[in-house]
């Protein structure tokens, strides 16, 4: 019996013992685990880049151009010595031209953790998306890197209270949103006829590196509600141009702009017998007076070939002609001055500056004198109805049709 019972006992040390050893096994070898990961985690760290230059083993220094900084002191600053100055300065003009550096602009030197510290690259930012690197030993190369750029799509909306610049920042969007949106309707919309109560609805690109918004891409879809009249645009290219159409397929562009300029009011319209405020007798005013402060800009309201430019010696002052097609013709008189390279003859694109207003010849006061001439005859611009651009094809009418349907407002 005291046999048996040694022998038990025995057994349940033994198994207990076991269990022991089990268990200690386990959570050493748990431990290892976590060790050993611990060390693999750390063994296979990813590497950092910065410019697309992996800088473990550099030290960053981040600094901006100051004012009346050159190549040579921000250099002799971090002991790059004269012939390295010398050789970016005259070297690699071609890959980035470094009389160009701008105050306020980022610029990193990469220095070596060596037991003697040294400068290895020198990176510019050109603007928020390019930057020049220089390499400042060995073969001294230099290059022009791009940071990698995404685009989300983003939408906005809202009510006007007092102006739509307002309530777009209202919503938070880029205010580049309103000129985009100015250009857009510029054909079918008057945006000095904006109100409160007008609402709109944008659906845009906005461009981020990592998570820094660096600014808009394209607007992909408008909706705007003015007095109640419902204007809609969608983004599509065809034939390798990008334009803006309605829910028609009808293209936004007319062939003339509605207007050359923005303007302040009207002040004298279209008349086949006017009053001249300055020789008060009654005579014909075939054109438009747009009253606007002189040096405001005026541009062409359609493609053409400039055929006059000079002093209209009627009273006009400086004055320019411009011939769009075998039927019609426009005239921009009064003007203060001429946009640079504008000559007879010159071509010139919808939109394209051509001069200033101004008060030259017989004037009260700054403003631009419009005409409008088609077939040899004056007619009113404000009354003229703009021909459209090309509307969307036969062929392109599913892959539109799909636009619309994706960006739905």
């Amino acid at each position: 019996m005291k046999f048996r019972k040694i022998i038990a006992h025995c057994s349940q040390f033994t198994v207990h013992s076991l269990l022991l050893i089990i268990l200690s096994l386990f959570l050493f070898s748990c431990g290892n685990n976590d060790n050993s990961e611990k060390k693999e985690s750390k063994k296979h760290k990813e590497p950092e880049f910065l410019y697309g230059i992996c800088i473990d083993n550099y030290d960053v220094h981040i600094d901006t151009i100051r004012k009346n900084q050159f190549l040579s002191n921000i250099m002799l600053k971090h002991n790059v010595d004269y012939n390295t100055i010398t050789h970016i300065e005259k070297n690699h003009r071609k890959t980035f031209d470094i009389r160009k550096i701008k105050p306020g602009q980022k610029h990193t030197f990469l220095i070596s953790r060596d037991s003697i510290a040294q400068p290895v690259f020198w990176i510019y930012e050109i603007n928020k998306i390019d930057y020049a690197v220089f390499s400042l030993t060995d073969s001294l190369n230099a290059w022009i890197g791009h940071k990698e750029v995404t685009t989300k799509i983003e939408t906005i909306e809202g009510t006007i209270e007092s102006s739509l610049w307002n309530a777009i920042a209202a919503t938070g969007g880029d205010q580049n949103i309103t000129m985009e949106l100015s250009d857009i309707y510029q054909w079918t919309v008057d945006f000095f006829g904006i109100q409160p109560g007008d609402a709109f609805k944008v659906v845009y690109e906005n461009r981020y590196i990592k998570d820094e918004c660096i600014g808009m891409g394209k607007i992909l879809a408008t909706y705007l509600n003015n007095a109640g009249e419902e204007h809609y645009a969608y983004y599509f290219e065809q034939n390798g141009k990008g334009e803006y159409f309605d829910k028609e397929g009808a293209n936004l562009r007319k062939a003339f702009l509605k207007a050359p300029l923005n303007y302040r009011r009207i002040s004298s319209t279209f008349s086949n017998a006017r009053k001249h405020p300055v020789t008060k007798v009654v005579r014909p005013h075939h054109g438009v007076d747009y009253a606007a402060p002189t040096g405001t800009p005026v541009v062409t309201i359609a493609d053409g070939t400039v055929i006059e430019k000079g002093w209209d010696k009627k009273g006009g002052g400086n004055y320019i002609k411009i011939k769009h097609n075998s039927t019609y013709t426009t005239t921009y008189m009064h003007l203060n001055g001429f946009a640079k390279g504008i000559q007879k003859g010159s071509k010139v694109k919808q939109g394209q500056l051509i001069g200033y207003v101004g008060s030259t010849g017989m004037s009260t006061g700054p403003h631009l004198d419009f005409r409008l001439n088609k077939n040899g005859k004056y007619i009113n611009p404000l009354t003229f109805e703009s021909p459209s651009a090309d509307p969307i094809s036969d062929a392109n009418k599913v892959a539109f049709e799909e636009v619309m349907s994706k960006y739905e407002i």
